[in-house]
């Protein structure tokens, strides 16, 4: 069946009204395609940050001002201006990267970036504390390499994610070059980041600068994700659109595509939620460039320019009805989907350690705890990766659980490569319980402007708690879920995990239950705005009991719900099913 109807553009482009939009659509619409005054704010050396809607333009760009939260009320005591430094975000499909660059994010890193580089959980890099100053010598340095933050943050298309799965090389290069063509037909076409950050002329361009985008852009960021069964470990479900791989006989046949995943929600707002994505239809692989096409055109014509709670795919969804958009979506494309094929997941978990893929090179994941890479106490483990760069001849993969796969390591060097992990004590990374190895965190304090209470610094140490639990019933090993954020936003994916923590004020947490090992199922939540005696009080028991009464092969968020603690969740679509 195709569709011959004329589709409208209501991308509110030169010709639409702005009068009725919300104040973030006049901004972006009044920008001149993104530029602002950002170059002028820049050179200002009277003030650490940038003015008025630079701080919003900045982030099509990349980049957040964030301040030391730590330090902020003794600054205004002694009043001075926040400790502002920014976050600069690489986009980086895929998670992929050569040698000769991570060697130059090392080399940024310690130069501007605090002497750390932050794995993220959309698989790519985050720089943190650069000030004002550094933001042009970090651009240009990432530019040295073929890197850049272009649409790393933003309303438009985030960095576009890909499975991680050492074992299936062929796939693994089929589908993560696609996630690269993706990213790079979406992302956005003015030459503003190349005029501010590289100091290239203003070129002139015949027709519109941003053919997709217009003038006012997405309502709100727009995540995209390839993910290859049986592992979801892009947590595809999350994503705005998401292309699941169909494979036959080891072939990559097409994609099973779903729209609508989303994790963010606002405490106090029910008509805020967490939303579990729907798969909608199969395409051929030569469709999926015009399905990112299809499906943005449809939220950009249709989400929410008011309110921007509400300006996310998955309550255009919600409002308009899954059916309905759709049929937006075959018409945009002209063909009808073909009906969604069978596929399976067993975890979104990453497997640690050393594995062979089907081409006989070898790769070795790390378990990167919360995605810091750092040099510590008599743990330099920001020191051993630069050694390995320096020797390695395959690749890199960061993953969507912030570990790092050294990957593509010729059988003879393998040695060589291990006798690095080992010099530099990166083996201890693997020394962590099942909870330990499922647990990924939030950056939150000190530099997120978001955050309400502690998520990287605090939650190693909850682990610690929960592991003893464990361990006094057994289940040191029992491998579960644990995902935590400073705010209710949802960037670590708690809203997945079968434990899952948002923070609602300083040392203090909303707990969820019950969410599918594999990413399947939302949890729900089970303690409201409370602090780490009542978090640990509930856990040791339902820990307790899931060690006495768990069926054979059952996980923990399943029995959360078998047990009664957490009321029946279901599999499939929003918080409040």
């Amino acid at each position: 069946m195709t569709y011959a109807r004329t589709i409208p553009d209501r991308s509110h482009d030169l010709s639409q009204p702005l009068e009725k939009l919300g104040p973030d659509e006049t901004m972006k619409a009044n920008s001149d395609q993104l530029r602002g005054t950002i170059a002028k704010g820049l050179l200002d050396e009277i003030t650490s940050a940038v003015p008025g809607d630079d701080i919003k333009l900045m982030k099509f760009h990349g980049v957040y001002q964030q301040d030391d939260r730590d330090i902020r009320d003794e600054r205004r005591r002694q009043k001075l201006e926040p400790a502002y430094t920014f976050m600069a975000r690489v986009r980086l499909p895929g998670g992929v990267l050569t040698p000769a660059q991570w060697l130059k994010l090392d080399e940024l890193g310690r130069a501007y970036g605090g002497e750390t580089l932050r794995l993220t959980t959309r698989q790519t890099f985050q720089f943190h504390r650069v000030l004002k100053r550094n933001l042009r010598p970090l651009m240009r340095g990432l530019h040295e390499v073929l890197l850049d933050t272009r649409a790393a943050c933003g309303d438009d298309s985030r960095g576009v994610m890909c499975s991680v799965n050492p074992q299936l090389s062929a796939l693994h290069a089929q589908v993560s070059a696609l996630a690269k063509q993706a990213s790079d037909h979406a992302i956005p076409k003015t030459g503003a980041y190349q005029e501010i950050w590289y100091g290239e002329e203003r070129k002139s361009v015949t027709g519109a600068e941003e053919p997709l985008y217009g003038r006012t852009y997405m309502p709100r960021k727009f995540k995209i994700g390839f993910v290859i069964p049986p592992i979801n470990d892009i947590d595809v479900y999350a994503q705005d659109l998401g292309f699941i791989a169909i494979i036959a006989e080891g072939k990559l046949q097409g994609f099973n595509v779903a729209i609508g995943g989303g994790m963010g929600r606002t405490d106090q707002a029910p008509h805020t939620y967490p939303r579990l994505a729907d798969v909608i239809g199969f395409i051929g692989v030569e469709h999926v460039l015009a399905t990112v096409d299809a499906v943005m055109m449809v939220q950009r014509d249709y989400g929410d320019r008011v309110d921007r709670g509400r300006a996310r795919f998955k309550y255009t969804i919600d409002d308009k009805g899954l059916d309905w958009i759709k049929t937006e979506i075959e018409a945009r494309l002209g063909f009808a989907l073909q009906p969604a094929r069978a596929y399976e997941f067993t975890s979104n978990g990453d497997q640690l350690g050393w594995t062979r893929g089907e081409d006989g090179r070898e790769h070795c994941t790390l378990f990167i705890e919360n995605g810091r890479v750092i040099n510590r106490d008599d743990w330099p483990i920001m020191d051993g990766l630069r050694e390995i760069a320096r020797v390695h001849e395959g690749t890199f993969r960061v993953t969507p659980n912030q570990n790092l796969v050294i990957a593509d390591i010729a059988p003879a060097a393998r040695a060589g490569i291990e006798k690095l992990i080992k010099q530099f004590g990166l083996g201890r990374l693997h020394s962590g319980s099942g909870l330990r190895l499922n647990s990924m965190a939030c950056v939150a304090l000190p530099t997120c402007g978001l955050a309400m209470a502690e998520s990287e610094r605090y939650l190693p140490s909850l682990v610690g708690k929960i592991e003893a639990i464990l361990a006094a019933h057994g289940l040191a090993e029992e491998p579960i879920t644990i995902r935590m954020t400073g705010c209710p936003n949802g960037c670590s994916r708690p809203y997945i995990a079968e434990i899952g923590l948002t923070g609602r004020a300083p040392g203090k947490y909303n707990l969820y239950l019950g969410g599918g090992f594999h990413g399947q199922r939302l949890n729900k939540m089970v303690l409201e705005n409370v602090a780490e005696p009542a978090i640990l009080e509930l856990l040791e028991q339902v820990i307790a009991r899931f060690a006495a009464e768990r069926l054979p092969n059952e996980r923990f968020g399943d029995f959360a719900i078998r047990a009664g603690f957490v009321a029946e969740v279901t599999e499939g679509r929003s918080f409040n099913d």
